[in-house]
């Protein structure tokens, strides 16, 4: 008897097993468990990679199905067709947009259902004849073949504005001071004297020299010619730094060559005993057409006290020939008279100081 009832039981188990087998089949026929499904077909029209049968559907971010099977679109050579079974009470509209969203960096891609209005009309289907969803081509492409369409179109940009784009990185790496030996532009320099017909007082008291004003053209680094009542640079030529600066520089240094040790910028004289104010008015290469041109420079000097008043001034005026316009030319005359000029003018300061 008990024998009888062990061969039973073994029985009893074989046929539950087999049942259970038979409904977790029918389940995974289903996808989804005991609930009924939807099915809709979505057109693509770029490629798609890592889409597969088996793949999840989301709606809104949250899985409510699966891709049945993929198929190519016998009419469109360019497009494919994926069935998908979702739960029916997935909201499916008429504007729902469909795309790809592809997970991290594995490129496995999901089907993407997003939202829709809701007073479009709702799609529903069966599997004898499910709903068509076009897919939006711009939200169906990987990352990759995003950033190769980007590329495509900034090579594109590029190729066809690569002349624009030269001038701009030129003209950056001048800016920064860099460039090839060719490109680098020729400067030329002042100066300082070295000869004076007046030595230094002995009791150097302190004197600042401020950077002189000068007239809007001169207000630069270029070298200038006058043609008639109008100024223009000579070429590409340019002194080593703009003007004011550099007959401030090269006049304190000429006061250092004759002796005179207490000379400074404003900047660095606190309360200076007296103050050299220039005002230049012209420094230029003058055309004296027919004959050859000259290097002219036209300046004012004032000595003011601590109090401001001004207890000596004096114009200088003075012109040197030069052999040419070229800028070598230009810059010799003009190189040549402020020498002697500011020559002339330490000479006469140091005088009125004593």
């Amino acid at each position: 008897m008990e024998f009888n009832a062990r061969y039973i039981l073994t029985g009893l188990f074989a046929v539950v097993v087999v049942i259970a087998m038979f409904f977790f089949v029918w389940w995974l026929d289903n996808k989804s468990g005991f609930g009924e499904r939807a099915n809709y077909q979505v057109r693509f029209t770029v490629p798609i990679s890592g889409l597969n049968a088996g793949s999840d559907v989301l709606f809104n971010g949250i899985k409510v199905g699966e891709v049945d099977k993929i198929q190519l679109d016998a009419g469109n050579p360019g497009a494919l067709i994926a069935t998908i079974s979702i739960a029916t009470i997935t909201p499916v509209h008429a504007d729902t947009t469909v795309g790809i969203d592809y997970q991290g960096l594995t490129g496995a891609a999901n089907v993407l259902l997003t939202g829709g209005s809701a007073d479009a009309p709702r799609l529903t289907g069966d599997a004898a004849n499910p709903p068509l969803l076009e897919a939006d081509p711009g939200a169906s492409r990987s990352w990759t073949q995003k950033a190769s369409r980007i590329l495509g179109v900034i090579d594109d940009v590029l190729e066809k504005n690569s002349g624009r784009f030269d001038a701009i990185l030129a003209g950056l790496e001048r800016l920064a001071g860099g460039g090839s030996d060719k490109e680098q532009k020729v400067t030329h320099d002042l100066l300082a004297p070295t000869s004076f017909s007046t030595s230094a007082p002995a009791d150097t008291r302190q004197l600042s020299v401020s950077e002189p004003s000068v007239v809007l053209a001169l207000n630069s680094d270029r070298i200038l010619e006058r043609i008639d009542d109008a100024t223009r640079p000579i070429g590409d030529a340019r002194w080593a730094d703009a003007l004011p600066a550099l007959f401030q520089a090269r006049i304190i240094q000429g006061f250092e060559n004759a002796g005179y040790q207490n000379v400074m910028r404003p900047a660095d004289a606190l309360d200076p005993e007296y103050r050299l104010v220039l005002d230049i008015r012209g420094f230029w290469l003058a055309d004296k057409s027919p004959r050859a041109p000259d290097g002219e420079i036209d300046l004012v000097a004032k000595i003011l006290d601590r109090d401001g008043a001004v207890i000596a001034s004096r114009h200088f005026a003075a012109s040197a020939p030069a052999a040419g316009v070229d800028e070598a030319s230009a810059a010799a005359a003009l190189g040549q008279v402020f020498s002697s000029t500011a020559g002339d003018l330490v000479s006469w300061t140091a005088e009125k100081l004593q």
